[in-house]
Protein backbone atom coordinates (compact mmCIF):
# COMPACT_ATOMS: atom_id res chain seq x y z
CA UNK A 1 0.00 0.00 0.00
CA UNK A 2 1.31 3.43 -0.95
CA UNK A 3 2.29 6.00 1.69
CA UNK A 4 0.00 8.49 -0.04
CA UNK A 5 -2.99 6.20 0.58
CA UNK A 6 -2.21 5.99 4.30
CA UNK A 7 -1.86 9.76 4.56
CA UNK A 8 -5.11 10.27 2.63
CA UNK A 9 -7.01 7.88 4.90
CA UNK A 10 -5.82 9.69 8.02
CA UNK A 11 -6.55 13.11 6.53
CA UNK A 12 -10.04 12.17 5.34
CA UNK A 13 -10.83 10.65 8.73
CA UNK A 14 -9.63 13.79 10.53
CA UNK A 15 -11.70 15.96 8.18
CA UNK A 16 -14.74 13.70 8.66
CA UNK A 17 -14.88 13.38 4.88
CA UNK A 18 -16.69 10.04 4.68
CA UNK A 19 -17.09 10.04 0.91
CA UNK A 20 -13.39 10.58 0.23
CA UNK A 21 -12.45 8.06 2.95
CA UNK A 22 -14.57 5.36 1.32
CA UNK A 23 -13.24 6.10 -2.14
CA UNK A 24 -9.67 5.86 -0.88
CA UNK A 25 -10.45 2.56 0.88
CA UNK A 26 -11.91 1.10 -2.30
CA UNK A 27 -8.82 2.22 -4.25
CA UNK A 28 -6.64 0.42 -1.71
CA UNK A 29 -8.76 -2.72 -2.05
CA UNK A 30 -8.39 -2.60 -5.82
CA UNK A 31 -4.63 -2.20 -5.48
CA UNK A 32 -4.44 -5.32 -3.30
CA UNK A 33 -6.68 -7.18 -5.72
CA UNK A 34 -4.46 -6.29 -8.68
CA UNK A 35 -1.41 -7.35 -6.65
CA UNK A 36 -2.97 -10.80 -6.14
CA UNK A 37 -3.91 -10.42 -2.48
CA UNK A 38 -7.55 -11.27 -3.08
CA UNK A 39 -8.42 -12.18 0.50
CA UNK A 40 -7.21 -8.85 1.87
CA UNK A 41 -9.07 -7.00 -0.89
CA UNK A 42 -12.27 -8.87 -0.06
CA UNK A 43 -11.76 -8.20 3.66
CA UNK A 44 -11.45 -4.44 3.07
CA UNK A 45 -14.54 -4.47 0.85
CA UNK A 46 -16.52 -6.38 3.50
CA UNK A 47 -15.51 -3.85 6.16
CA UNK A 48 -16.72 -1.00 3.98
CA UNK A 49 -19.98 -2.74 3.10
CA UNK A 50 -20.74 -3.17 6.80
CA UNK A 51 -20.21 0.55 7.36
CA UNK A 52 -22.67 3.25 6.28
CA UNK A 53 -23.78 2.13 2.85
CA UNK A 54 -24.39 5.35 1.01
CA UNK A 55 -22.41 8.55 0.72
CA UNK A 56 -23.68 10.06 -2.54
CA UNK A 57 -21.47 12.56 -4.30
CA UNK A 58 -20.54 13.82 -7.72
CA UNK A 59 -18.09 11.82 -9.78
CA UNK A 60 -15.24 14.18 -9.02
CA UNK A 61 -15.91 13.92 -5.27
CA UNK A 62 -16.24 17.68 -4.85
CA UNK A 63 -19.99 18.00 -4.51
CA UNK A 64 -22.54 16.03 -2.53
CA UNK A 65 -26.06 16.03 -3.91
CA UNK A 66 -27.89 14.35 -1.03
CA UNK A 67 -28.56 14.53 2.65
CA UNK A 68 -29.96 11.84 4.91
CA UNK A 69 -33.35 12.37 6.54
CA UNK A 70 -34.20 11.48 10.10
CA UNK A 71 -36.93 8.87 10.11
CA UNK A 72 -40.03 9.22 12.31
CA UNK A 73 -40.59 6.99 15.32
CA UNK A 74 -44.39 7.18 15.32
CA UNK A 75 -46.96 6.37 12.58
CA UNK A 76 -48.46 9.07 10.38
CA UNK A 77 -52.28 9.31 10.35
CA UNK A 78 -53.56 9.21 6.76
CA UNK A 79 -56.99 8.74 5.14
CA UNK A 80 -57.79 5.10 4.41
CA UNK A 81 -57.62 5.61 0.64
CA UNK A 82 -54.06 6.96 0.84
CA UNK A 83 -53.05 4.42 3.49
CA UNK A 84 -54.14 1.61 1.16
CA UNK A 85 -51.97 2.99 -1.64
CA UNK A 86 -49.00 3.31 0.72
CA UNK A 87 -49.54 -0.29 1.83
CA UNK A 88 -49.42 -1.26 -1.85
CA UNK A 89 -46.07 0.48 -2.25
CA UNK A 90 -44.69 -1.35 0.78
CA UNK A 91 -45.94 -4.63 -0.70
CA UNK A 92 -44.31 -3.82 -4.05
CA UNK A 93 -40.99 -3.16 -2.34
CA UNK A 94 -41.27 -6.46 -0.51
CA UNK A 95 -42.13 -8.40 -3.68
CA UNK A 96 -39.06 -6.99 -5.47
CA UNK A 97 -41.04 -7.12 -8.70
CA UNK A 98 -39.37 -4.15 -10.42
CA UNK A 99 -42.10 -1.66 -9.45
CA UNK A 100 -39.81 0.87 -7.84
CA UNK A 101 -40.54 4.43 -9.00
CA UNK A 102 -43.36 6.28 -7.27
CA UNK A 103 -44.70 9.83 -7.70
CA UNK A 104 -46.56 11.54 -4.84
CA UNK A 105 -48.63 14.51 -5.98
CA UNK A 106 -50.85 16.94 -4.08
CA UNK A 107 -50.93 20.36 -2.40
CA UNK A 108 -48.33 21.37 0.21
CA UNK A 109 -48.88 19.93 3.67
CA UNK A 110 -50.71 16.78 2.58
CA UNK A 111 -48.01 14.46 3.94
CA UNK A 112 -46.07 13.49 0.82
CA UNK A 113 -42.58 13.89 2.26
CA UNK A 114 -43.56 12.49 5.65
CA UNK A 115 -45.06 9.44 3.95
CA UNK A 116 -41.79 8.79 2.11
CA UNK A 117 -40.01 8.83 5.48
CA UNK A 118 -42.65 6.55 6.98
CA UNK A 119 -42.09 4.06 4.16
CA UNK A 120 -38.36 4.16 4.93
CA UNK A 121 -39.12 3.44 8.59
CA UNK A 122 -41.43 0.53 7.78
CA UNK A 123 -39.17 -1.20 5.22
CA UNK A 124 -36.01 -0.41 7.21
CA UNK A 125 -34.30 1.69 4.52
CA UNK A 126 -32.39 4.95 4.88
CA UNK A 127 -34.02 7.87 3.04
CA UNK A 128 -31.77 10.30 1.18
CA UNK A 129 -33.25 13.42 -0.36
CA UNK A 130 -31.77 15.19 -3.36
CA UNK A 131 -30.45 18.69 -2.76
CA UNK A 132 -31.66 20.50 -5.90
CA UNK A 133 -29.75 23.63 -4.91
CA UNK A 134 -26.58 21.64 -5.54
CA UNK A 135 -27.85 20.12 -8.78
CA UNK A 136 -29.16 23.24 -10.53
CA UNK A 137 -26.35 25.49 -11.72
CA UNK A 138 -26.41 28.81 -13.53
CA UNK A 139 -23.51 27.80 -15.79
CA UNK A 140 -24.55 26.65 -19.25
CA UNK A 141 -24.64 22.88 -19.43
CA UNK A 142 -23.54 22.34 -15.82
CA UNK A 143 -27.00 21.34 -14.57
CA UNK A 144 -27.21 18.50 -17.09
CA UNK A 145 -23.71 17.38 -16.07
CA UNK A 146 -24.72 17.47 -12.39
CA UNK A 147 -27.79 15.37 -13.16
CA UNK A 148 -25.58 12.79 -14.85
CA UNK A 149 -23.26 12.73 -11.83
CA UNK A 150 -26.25 12.49 -9.52
CA UNK A 151 -27.53 9.36 -11.25
CA UNK A 152 -24.03 7.92 -11.44
CA UNK A 153 -23.98 8.08 -7.64
CA UNK A 154 -27.36 6.36 -7.46
CA UNK A 155 -26.53 3.58 -9.91
CA UNK A 156 -23.21 2.96 -8.10
CA UNK A 157 -24.86 2.12 -4.78
CA UNK A 158 -23.21 -0.82 -3.06
CA UNK A 159 -26.44 -1.76 -1.26
CA UNK A 160 -29.39 -0.27 -3.15
CA UNK A 161 -31.72 -2.54 -1.16
CA UNK A 162 -30.99 -0.41 1.92
CA UNK A 163 -31.82 2.99 0.41
CA UNK A 164 -34.78 5.10 -0.72
CA UNK A 165 -33.92 8.08 -2.92
CA UNK A 166 -36.33 11.00 -2.52
CA UNK A 167 -36.71 13.71 -5.16
CA UNK A 168 -38.66 16.12 -2.97
CA UNK A 169 -40.50 18.82 -4.98
CA UNK A 170 -39.23 17.49 -8.27
CA UNK A 171 -40.93 20.44 -9.99
CA UNK A 172 -37.71 22.38 -9.37
CA UNK A 173 -36.00 20.22 -11.96
CA UNK A 174 -38.59 18.75 -14.27
CA UNK A 175 -41.23 21.27 -15.31
CA UNK A 176 -42.82 20.83 -18.70
CA UNK A 177 -40.19 21.31 -21.42
CA UNK A 178 -42.69 23.05 -23.71
CA UNK A 179 -43.73 25.61 -21.09
CA UNK A 180 -43.12 29.00 -22.70
CA UNK A 181 -41.77 30.40 -19.43
CA UNK A 182 -39.18 27.63 -19.05
CA UNK A 183 -35.64 28.54 -20.08
CA UNK A 184 -33.90 26.44 -22.69
CA UNK A 185 -31.24 25.32 -20.22
CA UNK A 186 -33.84 23.77 -17.91
CA UNK A 187 -35.44 22.08 -20.91
CA UNK A 188 -32.13 20.37 -21.65
CA UNK A 189 -31.77 19.48 -17.98
CA UNK A 190 -35.20 17.87 -17.96
CA UNK A 191 -34.36 15.86 -21.07
CA UNK A 192 -31.18 14.64 -19.39
CA UNK A 193 -33.14 13.78 -16.26
CA UNK A 194 -35.56 11.65 -18.28
CA UNK A 195 -32.74 9.69 -19.92
CA UNK A 196 -30.96 9.12 -16.62
CA UNK A 197 -34.16 8.04 -14.92
CA UNK A 198 -34.41 5.17 -17.39
CA UNK A 199 -31.04 3.90 -16.17
CA UNK A 200 -32.23 3.30 -12.60
CA UNK A 201 -32.07 -0.37 -11.66
CA UNK A 202 -34.95 -2.25 -10.08
CA UNK A 203 -33.25 -2.46 -6.68
CA UNK A 204 -33.32 1.30 -6.11
CA UNK A 205 -36.56 2.65 -4.65
CA UNK A 206 -37.18 6.15 -5.96
CA UNK A 207 -39.93 8.43 -4.66
CA UNK A 208 -40.63 11.88 -6.09
CA UNK A 209 -43.05 14.50 -4.76
CA UNK A 210 -44.66 17.41 -6.53
CA UNK A 211 -47.03 20.27 -5.73
CA UNK A 212 -47.35 21.13 -9.43
CA UNK A 213 -48.48 17.89 -11.04
CA UNK A 214 -50.25 19.56 -13.96
CA UNK A 215 -47.03 21.41 -14.88
CA UNK A 216 -44.79 18.36 -14.89
CA UNK A 217 -43.43 17.07 -18.16
CA UNK A 218 -45.82 14.30 -19.26
CA UNK A 219 -42.88 12.15 -20.35
CA UNK A 220 -41.58 12.31 -16.78
CA UNK A 221 -44.91 11.20 -15.32
CA UNK A 222 -44.89 8.17 -17.62
CA UNK A 223 -41.51 7.12 -16.17
CA UNK A 224 -43.09 6.41 -12.79
CA UNK A 225 -44.74 3.08 -12.09
CA UNK A 226 -47.58 4.69 -10.19
CA UNK A 227 -48.80 8.11 -9.02
CA UNK A 228 -50.41 8.58 -5.60
CA UNK A 229 -52.84 11.48 -5.20
CA UNK A 230 -52.55 12.97 -1.69
CA UNK A 231 -55.39 15.44 -2.20
CA UNK A 232 -57.99 13.01 -0.82
CA UNK A 233 -58.81 14.33 2.65
CA UNK A 234 -62.44 14.67 3.72
CA UNK A 235 -63.36 16.95 6.62
CA UNK A 236 -63.88 13.84 8.74
CA UNK A 237 -60.37 12.64 7.84
CA UNK A 238 -58.88 15.97 8.90
CA UNK A 239 -60.90 16.03 12.13
CA UNK A 240 -59.61 12.59 13.01
CA UNK A 241 -56.02 13.57 12.16
CA UNK A 242 -56.42 16.73 14.26
CA UNK A 243 -57.59 14.62 17.22
CA UNK A 244 -54.74 12.12 16.86
CA UNK A 245 -52.22 14.94 16.53
CA UNK A 246 -53.55 16.85 19.55
CA UNK A 247 -53.70 13.68 21.63
CA UNK A 248 -50.03 13.04 20.82
CA UNK A 249 -49.07 16.64 21.67
CA UNK A 250 -50.88 16.49 25.02
CA UNK A 251 -48.73 13.55 26.09
CA UNK A 252 -45.67 15.78 25.63
CA UNK A 253 -47.06 18.92 27.28
CA UNK A 254 -47.99 17.50 30.67
CA UNK A 255 -49.34 20.79 32.05
CA UNK A 256 -52.07 21.03 29.40
CA UNK A 257 -55.51 19.76 30.38
CA UNK A 258 -57.26 17.17 28.22
CA UNK A 259 -60.73 17.94 26.89
CA UNK A 260 -60.95 16.25 23.49
CA UNK A 261 -64.69 16.84 23.18
CA UNK A 262 -64.24 20.59 23.48
CA UNK A 263 -61.22 20.45 21.20
CA UNK A 264 -63.19 18.71 18.44
CA UNK A 265 -66.00 21.26 18.79
CA UNK A 266 -63.55 24.12 18.38
CA UNK A 267 -61.71 22.64 15.42
CA UNK A 268 -65.02 21.75 13.73
CA UNK A 269 -65.88 25.46 13.55
CA UNK A 270 -63.30 25.98 10.81
CA UNK A 271 -65.10 26.31 7.43
CA UNK A 272 -62.19 24.52 5.78
CA UNK A 273 -59.69 22.55 7.79
CA UNK A 274 -56.06 22.92 6.68
CA UNK A 275 -54.02 19.98 5.46
CA UNK A 276 -52.04 17.98 8.06
CA UNK A 277 -48.79 19.97 7.76
CA UNK A 278 -50.43 23.34 8.49
CA UNK A 279 -52.83 21.71 10.94
CA UNK A 280 -49.99 20.28 13.01
CA UNK A 281 -48.22 23.65 13.12
CA UNK A 282 -51.41 25.37 14.26
CA UNK A 283 -52.05 22.88 17.07
CA UNK A 284 -48.44 22.83 18.17
CA UNK A 285 -48.33 26.64 18.34
CA UNK A 286 -51.53 26.81 20.41
CA UNK A 287 -49.92 24.64 23.09
CA UNK A 288 -46.39 26.03 22.84
CA UNK A 289 -47.62 29.62 23.26
CA UNK A 290 -49.97 28.81 26.14
CA UNK A 291 -49.49 29.75 29.77
CA UNK A 292 -48.09 26.70 31.62
CA UNK A 293 -50.01 27.79 34.71
CA UNK A 294 -53.34 27.61 32.88
CA UNK A 295 -54.19 24.10 31.70
CA UNK A 296 -56.79 25.19 29.12
CA UNK A 297 -55.12 28.32 27.79
CA UNK A 298 -54.19 26.41 24.62
CA UNK A 299 -57.90 25.84 23.85
CA UNK A 300 -58.61 29.55 24.18
CA UNK A 301 -55.73 30.35 21.85
CA UNK A 302 -56.97 27.75 19.39
CA UNK A 303 -60.50 29.16 19.51
CA UNK A 304 -59.14 32.66 18.79
CA UNK A 305 -57.33 31.28 15.73
CA UNK A 306 -60.35 29.34 14.51
CA UNK A 307 -62.80 32.20 15.10
CA UNK A 308 -60.81 35.46 15.20
CA UNK A 309 -64.09 37.36 14.71
CA UNK A 310 -65.44 36.26 18.11
CA UNK A 311 -64.19 37.61 21.41
CA UNK A 312 -63.65 35.21 24.29
CA UNK A 313 -65.96 37.44 26.33
CA UNK A 314 -68.82 37.05 23.82
CA UNK A 315 -70.71 34.34 25.72
CA UNK A 316 -73.78 34.50 23.50
CA UNK A 317 -71.72 33.83 20.37
CA UNK A 318 -70.12 30.82 22.03
CA UNK A 319 -73.55 29.48 22.94
CA UNK A 320 -74.66 29.95 19.35
CA UNK A 321 -71.69 27.84 18.31
CA UNK A 322 -73.10 24.98 20.35
CA UNK A 323 -70.88 25.12 23.41
CA UNK A 324 -72.30 24.05 26.78
CA UNK A 325 -72.20 26.18 29.92
CA UNK A 326 -69.20 24.19 31.14
CA UNK A 327 -67.37 24.63 27.83
CA UNK A 328 -68.11 28.35 27.68
CA UNK A 329 -66.80 28.69 31.23
CA UNK A 330 -63.58 26.98 30.16
CA UNK A 331 -63.12 29.20 27.11
CA UNK A 332 -64.07 32.42 28.88
CA UNK A 333 -62.05 31.42 31.96
CA UNK A 334 -65.03 32.17 34.19
CA UNK A 335 -66.97 30.25 36.85
CA UNK A 336 -69.96 28.34 35.47
CA UNK A 337 -72.32 30.22 37.75
CA UNK A 338 -71.13 33.52 36.32
CA UNK A 339 -71.57 32.26 32.75
CA UNK A 340 -75.06 30.99 33.50
CA UNK A 341 -76.08 34.26 35.18
CA UNK A 342 -74.75 36.45 32.36
CA UNK A 343 -76.43 34.34 29.67
CA UNK A 344 -79.75 34.60 31.54
CA UNK A 345 -79.25 38.34 31.68
CA UNK A 346 -78.70 38.45 27.91
CA UNK A 347 -81.85 36.37 27.33
CA UNK A 348 -83.90 38.74 29.50
CA UNK A 349 -82.81 41.85 27.68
Amino acid sequence: MKKRSVINLIRYHAENNNSAFRNEAYDIARDFDMAGDYKLAEYIMSLMSDANTFFPQSTDGSLEFFHKLDLPVTPLPLPESISNDVAGIINAIGHDAGVNKFLFQGPPGTGKTETAKQIGRIVNRDVYTVDFNSVIDSKLGQTAKNIHNLFTSITSLLHPEKVIVLFDEIDALALDRINQYDVREMGRATSTFLKELDSIGNKVILIATTNLYSSLDKALIRRFDTTIDFDRYSKEDLLEIASVTMDSLLTRFKYAGRDMRLFRKIISLMPKLPYPGELQNMLKSSIAFSNPGDEFDYLRRLYSVVRPDVSLSDLAAMRNHGFTIREIATLANMPRSTVSRELKGIDNE
